[in-house]
């Protein structure tokens, strides 16, 4: 069973192996605090979250959460990973797994030179790269889910208000960065993230059988 203490585990163990790719450029290890209702949840301290829900452009969502620093991890490229899990005793009530491109690649694409000797950085400066972020949210919430039109795992793309693509269950941080890392900068992932420590843990299956009806993405379910 995947319980909070293993998951603010697997996001402290997975920081120190991604910085040490190089592909890190700063970082926020993660925090626990309790809320009422014995809510726990693991995240970035002093984390502003309400930028999340302000009607605001993309370049400024972005720049408030870099001075804020609500992220984990700033990539490379300026790219933003979030993660925030809430607990309620042993069971997982919610997450937001966020990938944030940064809105503006010109100091990577016009400067190439800076990345070229390395080809681990040639995903980052090819000048056809369109920003879009990325968003991965749980919540089991009775009064909030609904099938096909809230799903209790889904993946949101380019923040998009209704774009809620069905996902299979909770995703664990280690097949939230996986997924980032293996698409994103896959060059790096090739060469030096493969040795990544692997953690088979997952969560049980929560997607409702008319949304298996349409498109959604089945995250692995290892065998252990």
């Amino acid at each position: 069973m995947l319980t909070i203490d293993k998951i603010y585990n697997q996001i402290n163990r997975l920081t120190i192996e991604l910085i040490s790719t190089g592909l890190c450029d700063e970082e926020n290890f993660p925090s626990r605090r309790t809320h009422p209702g014995n809510i726990e949840e693991i995240g970035v301290s002093n984390a502003d979250h309400s930028v999340f829900l302000k009607n605001i452009p993309y370049f400024e969502m972005f720049r408030q959460l870099i001075e804020t620093r609500t992220y984990n991890m700033k990539m490379i490229d300026g790219a933003l990973i979030s993660m925030s899990y809430k607990f309620k005793g042993s069971s997982l009530t919610a997450h937001r797994l966020s990938f944030f491109p940064s809105p503006n690649l010109e100091m990577f694409q016009n400067n190439p030179e800076l990345y070229m000797n390395d080809e681990l950085y040639s995903d980052i400066i090819d000048k056809r790269i369109v920003t879009v972020p990325i968003r991965f949210d749980f919540d089991n919430n009775e009064n909030i889910f609904k099938p096909i039109i809230h799903p209790i795992s889904h993946l949101t793309l380019g923040q998009y208000k209704h774009c809620r693509i069905p996902v299979s269950t909770a995703l664990t941080p280690y097949q939230f960065l996986t997924f980032v890392i293996a698409n994103f900068y896959h060059n790096a992932y090739e060469k030096r993230c493969k040795q990544f420590t692997v953690f088979k843990d997952c969560f049980t299956a929560t997607i409702f059988e008319e949304e298996k009806e349409l498109l959604h993405m089945n995250t692995p379910m290892y065998k252990t």
